[in-house]
């Protein structure tokens, strides 16, 4: 079980909460956890509290607190879906991601130093692959980050290893974009990606309806792997 801090935003005009789950023993590395469209919800808590039980320092950083802090919303009622894509819509890229380097900073200065990936889903996919291109990400890895196509001409800014998880029944990130994806990306030195044929878009949340058990299992243990790798 974990606790929510604050930490300053870089632009100084404010902070902003995050929910930190530190583990029991010797922290290994450090993970900023980086939320879907509905906030730091249970399913992103229960995401780095299991990240903490691997031995990662974990960290989610509230990206919604310019607009209303402390969004939780579930996926699976169809008033609070409409909230989340209402926030999502309104939020500012460079906002989120500048958020996310400093929850990056932070992490790192709260272990003393040493390695911080980052790990993002849905619209934390996309800030996620943009998390690889533009901050000090020690290694990233994505779930059906939609809206990747968008930025792919920052792929020269991956600098360190990308890992890229996608739906193979994706409504969301459809064959085409999936098809640019690859095109921009397969050839590239750090970059791994994986499709999981039969799964949906969000497969790999902790709880509710659109999880799909075996392919939420393997994506999550090739992340594990990843990391284990990486973050060492």
């Amino acid at each position: 079980m974990g606790s929510m801090i604050q930490i300053a935003a870089a632009a100084g005009d404010g902070s902003f909460a995050a929910y930190l789950a530190e583990p029991a023993a010797e922290v290994r590395a450090a993970i900023v956890v980086i939320q879907e469209i509905f906030g730091i919800n249970p399913g992103i808590r229960a995401k780095c509290d299991a990240l903490a039980a691997e031995g990662y320092l974990a960290i989610a950083p509230d990206l919604f607190w310019r607009m209303q802090p402390g969004v939780q919303l579930d996926p699976d009622q169809p008033e609070e879906l409409k909230q989340a894509f209402d926030f999502v819509t309104r939020i500012k890229t460079d906002d989120a991601l500048a958020d996310v380097a400093t929850t990056i900073r932070a992490a790192r200065d709260r272990m003393g130093g040493g390695k911080v990936g980052v790990v993002g889903y849905c619209f934390g996919g996309k800030l996620a692959f943009l998390a690889a291109t533009r901050t000090d990400s020690d290694a990233t890895a994505s779930y059906y980050g939609g809206g990747i196509d968008g930025f792919l001409g920052e792929a020269h800014g991956i600098a360190r290893p990308l890992l890229l998880h996608f739906a193979g029944d994706d409504s969301h990130i459809t064959p085409d974009k999936l098809a640019t994806i690859r095109a921009a990306l397969d050839d590239h030195p750090r970059v791994t990606i994986h499709e999981y044929p039969g799964a949906g878009h969000g497969f790999a949340t902790q709880f509710g309806a659109r999880r799909n058990d075996a392919a939420a299992e393997l994506a999550d243990a090739r992340s594990a792997d990843f990391f284990r790798d990486h973050l060492a």
